[in-house]
């Protein structure tokens, strides 16, 4: 299980930059034109965890195995996108197989670089970007009517699913996305819709692309953002395309050195992963041993037996038991030996919730 994060934005707002910087791969193509990414690009990109290398350290295994987030930078879309215009509605399915949006908004100003509408409006971005979004959805659901209409004439029981899709498509109409689409307390939206893939019920961070000046002090369209996204109960984070750049080819130290002086004590990267977990509800548990140490990445309250499966299928279903020392309690004690020496070693069952930075060894039957 990784994160997949789509990177959309309007054309030239320093969405393909910001992708190289965050990957550290200068393989999508960054130009002062619209449609300059004619094909999405993608990167698998290690999430930074120093919890692994601690533990390295201790272990000394042959490899260290980073969990993972894969970046789609999506082709700059523009008012009409979802009814062909720019590049079409093409690149909105490339959208559907993410878990979280990250929207790009431009906020600096530089004559240097065009705007496709002429001007720095964050706020009126935002809502092209978002009613493409929806309408591509709502050309998804009257879809998805029309092929039940006809089913339901032979199959009555799915009478109550075409009611929901037409509930659904009148919601839409309005202007809102699916994320705010009234349930029952026991529905979801993947439960009740998750075929159709929905864009706009995904979680959206938004991504302030700042010049340097507003990495310190906001500008007013960093302050428009931040209260449109508290409306919507949306993340927002500040990115500096430029800095984020730079950074991309400094080692270790030099970006240290070089985010203190900006004031900032994350990169862009970081800032996006760590926002993309909590906005998911993601968490990483740790296997150590001799040959590896590995994240492993899961949803914030799965048993251990969920949690098991994701190494391996077997482990789900022949699981026994796990034995659980805490990250903070293995550093401590310095092995895993020492660990059970101290009983701070736990052997739980069926029902124990996985925490954040637990280092776990599964039991099973095969």
């Amino acid at each position: 299980m990784s994160l997949s994060i789509g990177i959309v934005g309007l054309p030239n707002v320093g969405k393909s930059t910001i992708f190289n910087a965050l990957t550290r791969a200068q393989n999508a193509e960054s130009a002062n034109y619209p449609f300059c990414t004619i094909e999405p690009n993608k990167a698998v990109v290690p999430v930074p965890d120093d919890r692994l290398q601690a533990l390295a350290r201790l272990v000394n295994p042959e490899k260290i195995v980073h969990a993972t987030v894969d970046f789609i930078d999506i082709a700059g879309l523009v008012a009409g996108a979802s009814k062909g215009e720019g590049l079409g509605n093409k690149f909105l399915g490339n959208i559907r197989e993410t878990q979280a949006i990250l929207h790009v908004v431009r906020c600096f100003e530089n004559d240097d670089i065009v705007h496709v509408d002429g001007s720095i409006d964050p706020i009126r971005d935002i809502d092209i970007i978002e009613t493409e979004l929806i309408m591509a959805d709502l050309q998804m659901v009257e879809n998805r009517i029309s092929r039940l209409e006809k089913q339901v004439k032979g199959d009555k029981k799915l009478m109550p699913v075409l009611a929901m899709c037409q509930q659904l498509e009148a919601h839409l109409a309005t202007g809102k996305p699916a994320a705010t689409f009234p349930l029952k307390d026991d529905e979801t939206l993947e439960s009740a819709f998750g075929e159709l893939g929905l864009i706009s019920a995904k979680p959206v961070i938004y991504a302030m692309n700042v010049d340097e000046d507003a990495l310190a002090q906001n500008n007013e369209h960093v302050s428009r953002v931040r209260e449109l996204a508290g409306q919507r109960g949306c993340a927002c984070i500040k990115v500096s395309a430029k800095m984020e750049e730079e950074l991309a080819g400094l080692d270790e130290d030099e970006r240290a050195e070089f985010l203190e002086s900006y004031g900032v004590t994350q990169s862009g990267l970081e800032q996006v992963i760590h926002t993309g977990y909590a906005t998911l509800g993601l968490i990483s548990y740790f296997t150590a041993g001799p040959k590896e140490v590995k994240a492993w990445t899961i949803r914030k309250g799965w048993k251990a037996p969920q949690a098991a499966g994701v190494i391996h299928t077997d482990f789900e279903r022949g699981f026994i038991r796990a034995e659980i020392i805490a990250y903070d309690d293995y550093v401590a004690n310095g092995s895993e030996a020492a660990c059970r020496s101290k009983g701070v070693l736990r052997v739980e069952g069926k029902e124990y919730v996985v925490k954040d930075g637990d280092v776990v060894h599964f039991l099973f039957n095969v």
